[in-house]
């Protein structure tokens, strides 16, 4: 049986969440209802894991991750920082299951590169790679590798544009560069199916002026 967590200070878990004992959790990171953390898994500092998600053993999660209400993270995931993953969206880990056959070696790899996002109700077929600040919009199905900064949509997903780090859709000027209307920030395709942002490596935090939303959506879809 799972024992139930005792609360160490470093972290919160809401009194109904279970963490199996060899789990390893960091500071700052929040565990909320009926949520069920697994031997051996890894979850970074400043996470917060929604009403009933399970994180199974062996899964690697970085930092400021947010996993939103009904989510299971199964053995062969990958998840480095700053990933969102929606409520409700569906993730896997054999192609092929059948009842009948194990398969408990040859869990497959799936990799959320960091700041990918995922819409609710989602599904990541596995053995796919997501790109940096991919995002993939509620209810698409994924099957294939996603290139960094892409927007796909659909069943099953296909590319329909950019989207910049800050999560705003981008759109092209005549030099080939696409400003984010909320950040500033400029981004160009440097080979086909390659973009980058010209004024911050993928890697870097976010200036604190700029991690904070200040319009909703539709504000700079209507521009």
């Amino acid at each position: 049986m799972p024992q139930q967590n005792e609360q160490p200070e470093k972290y919160f878990a809401h009194e109904s969440s279970f963490i199996d004992q060899g789990a390893e959790i960091g500071e700052g990171s929040k565990i909320w209802h009926f949520s069920h953390i697994s031997k051996d898994a890894k979850l970074g500092k400043n996470c917060i894991l929604g009403q009933n998600v399970f994180i199974a053993g062996g899964v690697v999660i970085g930092n400021n991750v947010k996993i939103q209400n009904n989510v299971s993270v199964y053995t062969g995931t990958v998840i480095e920082d700053d990933v969102f993953l929606g409520p409700s969206c569906v993730l896997t880990n054999v192609t092929n299951p059948r009842s009948q056959v194990v398969r408990h070696s040859l869990y497959e790899k799936t990799i959320f590169r960091r700041g990918t996002t995922v819409g609710a109700n989602a599904t990541i077929v596995c053995g796919v790679e997501l790109g940096y600040y991919s995002f993939i919009s509620a209810g698409a199905v994924v099957t294939k590798d996603v290139c960094d900064y892409a927007l796909m949509v659909g069943v099953p997903a296909k590319q329909a544009g950019w989207m910049s780090r800050h999560g705003i859709r981008l759109e092209a000027g005549s030099d080939g560069i696409m400003v984010c209307p909320e950040s500033g920030y400029r981004y160009k395709e440097v080979d086909a199916g390659v973009l980058r942002c010209l004024d911050l490596d993928e890697n870097a935090p976010l200036p604190s002026d700029m991690s904070v939303g200040k319009k909703p959506y539709d504000y700079y879809k209507n521009k």
